[in-house]
Parts: C-alpha cells; sequence; structure tokens
C-alpha cells in the first residue's frame, strides 16, 4: 500500500518539493497552507490542499484534523512551517521574536497534539502500532535547523539571529519530549536539519551572499536527501537530531566537530 503523508507549510521551498516529490511517488499527499485559498503550484492528482492553516495560531491543529476524511490516517507527518526574520546584534524586535517562537516551535506542538487526539480512544490520525507485532507506527518529522544547536554555535559566525536560533532548539527539545511521548504507540519523531538552501527565506534575510561559499542547495535536492533518509528512519532513531546530507553545509563544522570520520559520516547525527 502507498504511503499517506501530510505535509504542513507546503506552498513553498522544501515543503513544496516535498510535496511535489512525494506525490509522484504516488503517495497519498495532503498539503496545507497559510493562505485561504490553495497555491497555484504545486499541483498533482495525488495532493489535496488544505488551506488556511496557519501554524502561529492557537486553532490551526484542530482545524487541520476537522479538514480531514474519518478514514485517513498518516504514515508520515512532516512539519515544515517556518518564520524567519532578520535580526541584528542586540537589536532584537518584540514581535517578530514571538512570531518566530510561535511559528517554529509552539506551534509544531499544538498540530502533533491535535494529530494525536484523545490517548484513550482510536482518535489518532498518525499510524499506531498499538502493541501489535510486526506493525510498525507512523513518523513525525519536525524540520529544524543546525542553528538549533547549541553546540554548532560558534564565536566566527558571531550572534545576532537570537528568535531564528533559539527556536530551533525550542523545537527540538519539543521532538524528544514528544519522542518519549509518543514511543509507546510506536511512533517515530526525528529532528532534521535539512540543509541550507537557496529560498527565499534564506534570501530574504540576506543569506543569499552565503549560498555559493556555504554550499547552499536548492528546495528540490535538500529533498531528494531528506525522503530517502525519513524511509530509512526507525523507533530506534526517535528523538535524534540528524543531518541527511551530512555536514557539507554546516560551516561550524570542522571548528566544532574534531573527529573528521565522524564529521563526514552522512547522514551526520547532530549534537544539540
Amino acid at each position: 500500500m502507498l504511503p499517506t503523508t501530510l505535509i504542513v507549510g507546503a506552498t513553498r521551498g522544501l515543503g513544496a518539493s516535498l510535496a511535489a516529490a512525494y506525490a509522484e511517488s504516488g503517495a497519498t499527499v495532503y498539503a496545507t497552507s497559510r493562505a485561504a485559498s490553495p497555491p497555484a503550484s504545486p499541483a498533482h492528482a495525488n495532493i489535496t490542499w488544505i488551506p488556511g492553516i496557519d501554524t502561529a495560531t492557537e486553532s490551526a491543529g484542530n482545524t487541520l484534523v476537522s479538514a480531514f476524511p474519518a478514514h485517513v490516517v498518516f504514515d508520515t507527518v512532516i512539519v515544515c512551517a517556518g518564520y524567519f526574520a532578520r535580526e541584528d546584534p542586540l537589536k532584537a524586535d518584540w514581535a517578530e521574536e514571538v512570531k518566530m517562537y510561535t511559528t517554529c516551535a509552539v506551534g509544531p506542538l499544538f498540530i502533533v497534539q491535535a494529530l494525536v487526539g484523545n490517548p484513550d480512544n482510536d482518535s489518532c490520525k498518525i499510524k499506531t502500532n498499538l502493541g501489535v507485532e510486526g506493525v510498525t507506527g507512523g513518523k513525525v518529522v519536525l524540520v529544524s535547523s543546525e542553528s538549533g544547536s547549541i553546540t554548532l554555535r560558534h564565536a566566527s559566525e558571531g550572534g545576532g539571529n537570537y528568535a531564528h536560533h533559539a527556536s530551533k532548539t525550542a523545537l527540538n527539545m519539543v521532538g524528544k519530549l514528544l519522542s518519549l511521548d509518543l514511543a509507546d504507540r510506536g511512533i517515530t519523531v526525528a529532528l532534521v536539519h535539512p540543509g541550507f538552501m537557496r529560498t527565499d527565506m534564506t534570501k530574504n534575510v540576506g543569506y543569499d551572499t552565503a549560498w555559493d561559499s556555504g554550499g547552499a542547495v536548492t528546495p528540490d535536492e535538500a529533498a531528494s536527501s531528506l525522503i530517502p533518509f525519513i524511509d530509512t528512519f526507525t523507533i530506534g532513531m526517535t528523538g535524534q537530531f540528524w543531518a541527511p546530507r551530512g555536514a557539507r553545509d554546516i560551516g561550524t563544522a570542522e571548528a566544532v566537530l574534531s573527529d573528521q570520520a565522524e564529521r563526514e559520516k552522512v547522514p551526520l547525527s547532530l549534537p544539540w
């Protein structure tokens, strides 16, 4: 049976590339957009759009779940939604900080919480094993960033970007705790750094100046690495932080990760 996949935040960047790739593979894809109407692309017969889902709002999770037919249960849930505003050192803007934390760390928790539903009944919209031997549960993939690793922060890159980095650190903790709470259902939770990407989001904060020197990839390239990683991610790896493409685009990796052999692993297990 072909998988059923939910991609939260699929109108552009990595989310759009994942939706297109999964649909082309034959998977049934449900994809969300923040806007009130679906985008023109990606368009595919296998993609069902659910508009009006803003992860920065408290009701997003319940609104999302109410949009699914009763029979739909997901093999894979990927939360890509994010927000990245330009931040200068010691000049943080309150509203922008709150929006980044809410979108990137608080929202994903409420999305997963709504999908899981009431633990005392069968309302879970993510596949579970329910203790059945030989049956694997579903997978939750939270798209984080190497910027959320405290260990990888280094003097060479300077400060600033407080909420961008800290919201990803918070998301990592959310994912770790979810992995503990969902383990008895056989649901695997992955935290991933999909790669430094050439997107409007990174361009809008000035990171396009480092695209070439930093080895930035297109969203399609990032998706082509992430999908096979998700396919092979097991319950034994749940709650861990991974770079499916390795350290190739992590600027501080050489300065911080001293073991070259370890640093060259693909996928690479990242430090918190």
